[in-house]
């Protein structure tokens, strides 16, 4: 199912929703409750849940690049690679 993007021109609430492509564009913002909403410009975000995908049952089992709750204490804490900064 396909993430949009929604940003409120009179607030500017920023937000994703999970949306069939069929469903009505959103008009009310969330946040203030005004009818400003526009949709945003994106790349495109979508979900695969369930089996029947290659990563999940079609690629070697020592191969897959599925997230599992096992995290691994050599990855850096946030995306930066270090550790003194405030980008969290």
């Amino acid at each position: 199912m396909p993430i949009f993007d929604y940003e409120c021109s009179e607030c500017g609430h920023v937000f994703e929703a999970m949306q069939k492509i069929s469903d009505p564009v959103l008009t009310d913002c969330p946040e203030c409750g005004k009818s400003a909403l526009k949709k945003l410009v994106s790349a495109p975000n979508f979900r695969l849940k369930g089996g029947g995908w290659y990563e999940t049952d079609f690629k070697g089992k020592n191969k897959k690049n599925v997230e599992t709750s096992d995290k691994s204490s050599d990855k850096p804490s946030h995306s930066c690679g270090g550790g003194g900064c405030a980008c969290k």
